[in-house]
């Protein structure tokens, strides 16, 4: 007996459209949450059934836990997916959905908690032997602690907001005498933009390679990983360019880091799919970075070389089933690019710019 019979998805745009596609490949009914901005948009269409749940600014709509979880209960949905973004790793939410009997698609709110902490991820991955770039990961976070603690780390360092990502709230210190105005700086811009100005220090790394493995894991206990993607190619500290195979990776280094990307998974007894993100130096010694607690945006690039529906597994898992397939049974064929286009301006240094494209 299935676990659950009609899917809302909590998202919109391409990746609503396209957790739609699956779901109805598998039977599942789906329903559509929407903004009044979003009424005639592709993911309502797509939907067989469609609610509104609020205004256009997402914290009024498509940020609102209550918001979905009342469509959810309106519409008989028994099962949400959050897609990326919003929603996605937000551990509130996972544990509203399980307060009010709706299988969430995707891990344990208790591995969304602990992998949203670089801090206490880090720990956790010490703890079970993932290797991780040498700094501090310590409660204490006086200035004197973390000017104490970056001296025995050694220039160059980075710091880093211990909570969410994208650049905000980092900073690379080459000279020691700049250390406490960068910290000062981190320290702000991750207040205001995550709500938390704990920071991390950490030896840098000067242009390595930045290598993301894909991992599964089922209730049954089991995990495999589904290769690597090589998305080195940033700026801003955002992707430009995912490809798989990387360039960069042989048979035995790609194995090594499924290895130690599993163990990551284990350490927070994850259930469903997550990326784990490394860091590569010259020499081919890699580190841990994060895991991601969702389904990446570059997921097709992984889809493209095994052949496998990576939202048919999520679906699979999230109503009980075993994984489809062995670490052994795992075929890997072809190159798959995924490439970001962003709106910015040549003219002024590609600074983001919004409005049609004409050439």
């Amino acid at each position: 007996m299935k676990k659950f019979s009609k899917l809302l998805v909590a998202n919109r745009g391409e990746i609503a459209v396209r957790i739609m596609r699956t779901a109805r490949q598998m039977g599942y009914p789906t329903v559509a949450v929407y903004s009044v901005a979003d009424k005639d948009a592709l993911h309502v269409r797509s939907a067989d059934e469609s609610v509104c749940i609020g205004a256009a600014p997402a914290a009024e709509s498509y940020l609102s836990v209550e918001k979905v979880i009342e469509a959810a209960k309106t519409s008989g949905a028994d099962a949400i997916h959050p897609g990326y973004g919003f929603l996605s790793e937000n551990a509130e939410f996972a544990d509203a959905c399980e307060a009010a009997k709706i299988t969430f698609i995707g891990p344990p709110a208790s591995a969304i908690r602990l992998m949203g902490s670089k801090r206490l991820a880090k720990i956790a991955m010490l703890e079970n032997k993932v290797p991780c770039i040498p700094g501090y990961q310590g409660e204490e976070q006086d200035d004197q602690t973390l000017i104490s603690e970056a001296e025995k780390i050694g220039l160059p360092l980075m710091i880093k907001a211990a909570t969410g990502g994208g650049g905000r709230g980092m900073r690379l210190v080459f000279d020691s005498d700049n250390f406490k105005e960068q910290l000062t700086i981190a320290r702000r811009e991750a207040l205001s933009a995550f709500g938390d100005d704990e920071m991390i220090l950490e030896r840098a790394l000067i242009e390595p390679r930045h290598i993301e493995i894909q991992v599964f894991a089922d209730r049954q206990g089991s995990v495999v990983y589904l290769g690597e993607r090589d998305c080195s190619i940033q700026r801003r500290h955002q992707k430009i360019i995912e490809e798989s195979p990387s360039p960069f990776i042989d048979d035995d280094l790609r194995t090594r880091m499924g290895i130690a990307a599993v163990n990551a998974a284990r350490a927070c007894n994850y259930v469903g799919a997550g990326t784990v993100e490394f860091l590569v130096d010259s020499s081919k010694a890699f580190y841990f970075l994060e895991m991601n607690t969702r389904l990446q945006v570059e997921h097709p690039v992984t889809e493209m070389i095994t052949g496998q529906d990576l939202v048919q597994w999520q679906l699979r898992v999230a109503d009980g089933q075993a994984l489809p397939l062995r670490q052994d049974q795992i075929e890997y064929s072809g190159h798959a690019m995924e490439v970001r286009l962003y709106a910015e301006d040549p003219r002024q240094n590609f600074m983001p710019q919004a409005g049609k494209v004409l050439t």
